[in-house]
């Protein structure tokens, strides 16, 4: 059973820590009794509940002692959770949410030095998980215990994202004063202030290189984790909350297989967007249409309040309501 695991997941991840795995012995098995080691790596909330708490879930099917190995992002209270239920149910859970450190990469999870991970859990099913872990990804932080993973991700997730908008937003400046200055534009423009990381997607928008394993869906994942993460210790975060919507944007233009690179596209030209294979009328279908047409005084009464009203309250509304659509969402079990 040792050399058995079972997997649940995105694909394109399963695959290329599977590729490991059987390099090392072991083998995979659709069934969960047969493995000792049970990976998830889930991007939604909805999808990692079923993969345990389903009639079919690992907590009631895996066998007892089974060492589960979640690569998922998610909330720390949920993470506890999770960890509370296995030991319960005499099954040994290892957080340890993964991390893809050069976004734009084509084939993301294809170098193992590209990948790292957070981990957290009981000292010994850490322990016991680290072997396989340094072989799945090129770095691993231990951070304590029961959801102190899940909060490092988060705190992480934050500010890649900062990362990626910023640089998206500074160059989409830069193309739009060349367009304006015409040919005597320079060609090449950036703000000093980027990060290696910001490099990377900044290198990938120059090169057109719109598409890549580590995907759009997967970004809102772990940021729609982040953000449920702090609702749960009611803090905002306007500037994750307004990143959000504007993947979710990309999103439903299309763009939820593309890289995250693909964001420098919402900035562009339409007809740049048409060649990737991104579709504006389908944001047009989603949001209503007239979003250009407007001016403040349009906005008065849309949220149903007084022109005395200064927001501070959700008029009784869940602000993650409905969000984030096809990905499914977040709770705060």
């Amino acid at each position: 059973m040792k050399k058995a695991f079972a997997y649940t997941g995105n694909e394109t991840v399963g695959a290329a820590m599977a590729q490991r795995l059987e390099a090392a012995g072991y083998v995979r098995t659709d069934d969960p009794v047969e493995a000792g080691v049970i990976i998830t790596y889930c991007t939604s909330q909805t999808a990692l509940e079923d993969a345990y708490f389903d009639e079919e879930g690992y907590m009631q099917t895996a066998a007892p002692g089974a060492l589960l190995l979640d690569l998922s992002p998610t909330t720390p209270d949920f993470a506890r959770e999770l960890n509370a239920v296995a030991v319960v149910s005499s099954l040994v859970l290892v957080e340890a949410p993964l991390v893809v450190l050069d976004v734009a990469r084509p084939e993301a999870f294809a170098d193992r030095d590209n990948l790292a991970c957070f981990v957290a859990g009981d000292e010994d099913g850490v322990e016991a998980a680290r072997p396989l872990l340094e072989m799945l990804v090129g770095s691993v932080q231990d951070t304590g215990g029961a959801g102190t993973a899940q909060l490092g991700r988060a705190a992480y997730t934050l500010q890649t994202v900062s990362q990626i908008v910023s640089a998206v937003e500074a160059d989409a400046l830069y193309r739009a004063h060349r367009r304006s200055a015409g040919p005597a534009a320079a060609e090449t423009g950036q703000a000093g202030a980027t990060t290696p990381l910001a490099e990377h997607v900044l290198d990938a928008v120059s090169a057109m290189r719109f598409d890549g394993d580590y995907t759009v869906e997967m970004l809102m994942g772990e940021l729609s984790a982040a953000l449920m993460a702090a609702d749960d210790m009611d803090l905002i975060l306007p500037h994750a909350e307004a990143s959000l919507h504007l993947l979710e944007l990309l999103a439903v233009i299309g763009g939820a297989d593309k890289s995250p690179a693909a964001l420098a596209l919402v900035y562009g030209e339409e007809a740049a967007c048409a060649e990737q294979g991104l579709d504006w009328t389908r944001a047009e279908q989603a949001y209503g249409e007239g979003v250009e047409d407007y001016d403040d005084e349009d906005l008065d009464g849309l949220d149903g309040c007084g022109d005395d009203c200064d927001h501070d309250h959700d008029h009784g509304r869940d602000p993650y309501q409905g969000y984030p659509g096809p990905f499914g969402s977040f709770s705060a079990n």
